[in-house]
C-alpha cells in the first residue's frame, strides 16, 4: 500500500482516508489520542464532529487541548497520564473503540494498548523506523521500530493500511498501519455474570 506524507503541522492523512471505519467506532465508545502532544491529529477528529480523549503526561499540553477545545465548542476531553511509569498498566480501567497514536513508541505499552481496543476496534498508528536515523531524530533504538515489528504488535488484527518505507515533506522513515480488532462474542465480555441459582434438595422422608 502506498504511504500518506503528513505536511508539518497539519493532521495525518491516515485519518481523512479512515474516517468513515473512525466515525461508525466513535458511535460505540470513546477514541483516544495517545501522547497526543499538540493534538493535531485528534482535534482533526473533533471538529469533524467526533469526540476525543487527548491523553499526555504534559499537563501544559493539555491545558492548551482544553482551552482550544473550549473555544472552538468541539466535543472531547483531556487526560493527564505518564504511559512510561513502569507503575503497572497506565491503561488500567480504560476501553476505547480506537486508538491514534503517532510519532511515539513504547514497547511495553503495546501489549496493554491492544488489550485496551474493544472487539471490533481501530488503531492507527504511524511511527519512525530505524531507517529514519538517515534523515535525523530520534537516534535511539528504543524510539524507532524495527522492519515489520509494527505489523508483529498487532498479528491476527484486520489490516486496513499497512506501509513501511520513505516519505518525503520532510524527508523520514516510517511504518505505518491502520488496524481492525477481531470482533468479540455476542456476549460483552465485561457485562457481569449472572449468580447461579441453587436448588434447594428435598428431604427425603
Amino acid at each position: 500500500m502506498p504511504g500518506y506524507s503528513t505536511p508539518a503541522q497539519t493532521h495525518s492523512p491516515l485519518l481523512s482516508v479512515n474516517f468513515p471505519a473512525l466515525r461508525e467506532a466513535a458511535a460505540r465508545g470513546p477514541i483516544v489520542d495517545l501522547a497526543c502532544g499538540s493534538g493535531r491529529n485528534g482535534l482533526f477528529l473533533a471538529r469533524m464532529g467526533v469526540s476525543v480523549t487527548f491523553a499526555d503526561r504534559s499537563q501544559e499540553a493539555l491545558d492548551g487541548l482544553a482551552h482550544q477545545l473550549r473555544a472552538e465548542r468541539l466535543p472531547g476531553e483531556t487526560w493527564q497520564v505518564d504511559l512510561e511509569s513502569g507503575a503497572g498498566n497506565p491503561l488500567a480501567g480504560r476501553h476505547f473503540a480506537a486508538a491514534l497514536v503517532f510519532r511515539y513508541l513504547h514497547r511495553p505499552l503495546m501489549p496493554h494498548l491492544a488489550e485496551s481496543i474493544l472487539p471490533g476496534g481501530i488503531v492507527v498508528y504511524e511511527t519512525f523506523t530505524l531507517r529514519n536515523t538517515a534523515y535525523g531524530r530520534p537516534h535511539n533504538p528504543d524510539f524507532l521500530l524495527r522492519p515489520r515489528e509494527l505489523a508483529e504488535h498487532f498479528a491476527g488484527w484486520a489490516t486496513l493500511h499497512d506501509f513501511e518505507g520513505y516519505l518525503p515533506d520532510p524527508d523520514r522513515e516510517v511504518a505505518q498501519l491502520v488496524c481492525r480488532k477481531p470482533p468479540g462474542p455476542e456476549r460483552n465480555r465485561w457485562q457481569p455474570v449472572p449468580a447461579v441459582r441453587r436448588q434447594r434438595r428435598r428431604r427425603m422422608r
